[in-house]
């Protein structure tokens, strides 16, 4: 491959790399790819089954899909189970009709997420709910076997809209981000969720996370559809989270919320801003046909086509369309309080929260949340 361009690197991040590596980033000559390897406590890309054991391998389920790359559920090796998310990056081989990502791009999701993540350990703006980043791996080499079939039974099951992965190369190189197992996306979870109530505690997990980020790195998701948010059960009647020193509770409704997906995500570490330039991905603000894609025109609205700058009304935007979606969905009962009641309250919702400047003050205003 050839060198990328060079990104610049936070400090505070430069000080967290993995082990070894961590003093490699204080050289401001670093290519993209030197700093991945250093993120993932590399030198150089290694073997798949040097990074993913065989027997995690065979163990291996497919479980969501994304135009970049492929995921999966494994267990890692305390018996925990984890999601494997593989992208492929530097190819010269289009997946599902797209350029691969370049190193300097798969920098800024790894940033991102690793941000993200440590927000569960912060002292002053704390959340659990972005998805927890466990590990990181930069491997080399064919698909593996165990992952085909695995790809194979989820185009059987569910049917896929990518490509099957097995046209890789010996020398394509793959970024794996290792994740906490979040449980199911929304979109799939229409009709399991056991009530409106669980859906208006989803609501409140969402904007109590965003806010966090909000006030802790001034962070936009900006690509907040129901497939970026993942439910899974729990038997926690509460949970909290920090919000400038502050403690706050809420009730989980027996179902605790992790975000995902950065790839479109803006934040800033140490004065530096980490963002993605969508100013000329025209086909993103054509879309027709779901509320979804009039949220991608709405922010370039918002920002005037400026994707460095700060924003936080996106996150509202993201809201709003998120709320739409918990309304159309089907639930199995009412909840132990009257549905209708409840119903009205997310109405209310959805019908006032574009009148917040972010979703900060959508959490301290708002209502529903109160």
């Amino acid at each position: 491959f050839t060198t990328p361009l060079r990104t610049p690197l936070p400090k505070r991040l430069r000080s967290q790399l993995l082990g070894q590596h961590s003093l490699i980033c204080e050289d401001a000559d670093l290519s993209d790819a030197e700093k991945v390897y250093a993120e993932c406590g590399q030198q150089r890309p290694l073997p798949w089954e040097e990074c993913i054991l065989p027997q995690r391998m065979k163990q291996c389920l497919k479980i969501g899909e994304g135009t970049f790359g492929e995921v999966f559920s494994t267990n890692n090796k305390s018996g925990d189970t984890v999601a494997l998310k593989i992208i492929p990056v530097e190819g010269s081989e289009k997946v599902n009709g797209e350029d691969q990502k370049t190193f300097g791009e798969i920098l800024h999701e790894i940033i991102i997420s690793k941000e993200l993540s440590s927000l569960k350990e912060k002292q002053h703006n704390q959340t659990h709910g972005f998805i927890g980043l466990k590990d990181l791996h930069c491997v080399q080499g064919c698909y593996p076997a165990d992952f085909l079939n695995a790809w194979d039974t989820f185009d059987q099951q569910k049917g896929s809209e990518n490509d099957r992965p097995d046209f890789f190369e010996n020398d394509q190189i793959f970024i794996i981000l290792e994740f906490e197992f979040g449980g199911i996306d929304l979109e799939n979870s229409n009709g399991m969720l056991a009530s409106l109530a669980v859906a208006k505690s989803i609501l409140h997990q969402v904007t109590a996370a965003l806010a966090v980020a909000e006030q802790e790195l001034h962070f936009e998701h900006r690509d907040l559809h129901w497939g970026n948010v993942l439910v899974k059960t729990t038997k926690q009647k509460t949970g909290s989270f920090l919000i400038n020193g502050t403690t706050h509770s809420l009730e989980t409704r027996g179902v605790l919320v992790r975000i995902i997906d950065y790839s479109l995500s803006r934040l800033e570490i140490d004065d530096l801003t980490v963002s993605c330039d969508i100013s000329n991905d025209e086909e993103l603000f054509m879309g027709q046909g779901d509320y979804q894609f009039e949220i991608y025109r709405l922010m370039r609205q918002e920002n005037g086509n400026n994707w460095a700058a700060y924003h936080p009304h996106t996150n509202v935007l993201w809201l709003h369309y998120l709320c739409s979606k918990l309304l159309s969905m089907k639930y199995r009962g009412s909840g132990g309080r009257s549905a209708k009641d409840v119903r009205e309250e997310l109405t209310g919702f959805y019908d006032n929260v574009l009148q917040y400047s972010s979703a900060t003050e959508a959490l301290q205003s708002c209502p529903m949340f109160q």
